[in-house]
């Protein structure tokens, strides 16, 4: 008789939730935002850097609807000031510029 061998499990994909339109979608295709020490908002695209974080998908929409309706500052518990605001929306103004051909 010969040992049939088990199909292997297919591996769990993490999934987060984008503050700015609630959709789910896995953790890498999500761009991680995290708190600092200091109390600053800074993107993390490696999704290592500790501290509280946030995720938010690539559509400008989402980056508009999370910063300025306040979403983001209420997912990673902090006021955003306006410098803050203003670096994190041209921020993902560059990187929906640079994945859209």
């Amino acid at each position: 008789m010969s040992a049939v061998k088990a199909a292997p499990r297919p591996r769990h994909v993490p999934q987060r939730t984008c503050v700015g339109c609630g959709t789910s979608a896995a953790k890498r295709q999500l761009l991680r935002l995290v708190r600092t020490t200091d109390g600053s908002v800074q993107p993390d695209p490696t999704g290592k850097a500790s501290g509280r974080g946030a995720y938010l998908c690539d559509d400008p929409a989402c980056w508009e609807r999370a910063i300025k309706r306040g979403r983001l500052g209420k997912a990673l518990k902090v006021d955003l000031s306006r410098d803050n605001r203003d670096v994190l929306l041209a921020y993902g103004r560059q990187l929906v510029g640079a994945t859209t051909p």
